[in-house]
């Protein structure tokens, strides 16, 4: 559609609209965007999903700096060969010409035909390194040799056996909350002798949650639920000893019968009941408004890792959502997702 305005005249008469003119830089965007060259190059591309097969299109390969040396030493080689007339010096030229072009046929086969694929990342705190893992299969007989894989500042190599695969991991740096992407990852190789260099580019879906980096907080205090008659019922608590029960792996040291351990008995965990049971919320209106949302943030997750290993029963308040009280990694991990996707588009 055609960019027009109206202009109206001194007397008010509507003058016949006209185009605007178009930035001459504009033209040329629009103009590289529609080729196709500029496209495969330099076009934005959406992470590819499932399976990546590197297709010979895929596969790109261009001498080294030792293959332009080794080149020129070979055109060297036969000029001097045609200027002295040396038929040892012919015979040599072409041998070593014969094993650059074998070399660079087999430093493209090395890459080409491979699939790859992207395993679950787990998810880190801000600040430290994101591992990403990245299934390289080999589906032909023969085996494929130093491989190498770069992704932003994180690399890895590998050989995959014949008919086989092999696992490769990425570090790559989790610098903000939220989740982080996958960038495009380059793998190449210069096998057998360096003087080709084989490469393609992958861009596998794969994301990894990054949480807020913990803070080192104290906890708020806890508040003891209000008594409030037939409503609440008796629950697990702190106020007193109601027997025992066998021990669990998310259960409080501080709960452990330890004279039972100590007699050779099994590890048992005290229970407590009674309607005074403490309850503690971790609320991000709890924090100083002096603090910023990222700083926040970061309190919360250290507050959420603090009670975890104190064995509290806890709860997270944020603007809009809230979890109940609860306890065990399960929880932990949901309390840390929160945190980590607020006010964060997925």
């Amino acid at each position: 559609m055609r960019s027009e305005e109206v202009v109206r005249g001194p007397a008010g008469r509507l003058h016949t609209p006209r185009r605007l003119a178009t930035p001459a830089s504009a033209r040329m965007r629009a103009l590289l965007a529609r080729s196709q060259l500029y496209r495969i190059f330099f076009g934005v591309r959406e992470p590819e999903t499932g399976t990546i097969f590197l297709s010979q299109r895929r596969v790109y390969i261009l001498p080294t700096r030792h293959g332009v040396v080794f080149g020129l030493a070979l055109v060297l080689m036969l000029i001097g060969s045609i200027n002295y007339q040396l038929s040892l010096g012919y015979v040599l030229t072409f041998l070593l010409a014969g094993m650059g072009l074998v070399s660079m046929l087999h430093t493209y086969r090395n890459l080409a035909h491979l699939y790859v694929s992207a395993a679950r990342a787990e998810p880190v705190f801000a600040g430290d390194l994101a591992r990403f893992q990245l299934y390289l299969e080999n589906p032909n007989r023969f085996d494929r040799t130093a491989l190498w894989l770069h992704a932003g500042d994180g690399a890895g190599s590998t050989d995959v056996a014949g008919r086989s695969g092999a696992t490769v991991q990425l570090p790559v740096p989790a610098t903000r909350r939220g989740y982080l992407q996958l960038p495009r990852v380059t793998i190449e190789t210069r096998y057998p002798l360096a003087l080709f260099r084989a490469w393609s580019y992958v861009h596998p879906d794969a994301r990894a949650l990054v949480y807020p980096r913990p803070a080192d907080a104290p906890l708020p205090p806890a508040r003891s639920i209000p008594d409030t008659g037939a409503a609440v019922s008796a629950g697990i608590g702190a106020d007193d000893f109601a027997g025992l029960r066998p021990y669990q792996p998310t259960d409080s040291p501080r709960h452990i019968a330890w004279k039972s351990v100590a007699h050779g008995n099994d590890m048992l965990t005290k229970v407590f009941a009674g309607r005074g049971a403490e309850e503690l919320w971790l609320d991000l209106a709890m924090l100083p408004a002096a603090l910023d949302l990222e700083q926040k943030l970061s309190c919360l997750a250290g507050w959420v890792l603090h009670a975890e290993r104190e064995g509290y029963a806890y709860g997270l308040r944020l603007p809009g959502t809230a979890r109940a009280p609860g306890h065990g990694p399960a929880h932990r991990d949901e309390c840390l997702k929160a945190l980590a996707l607020h006010e964060r588009a997925p």
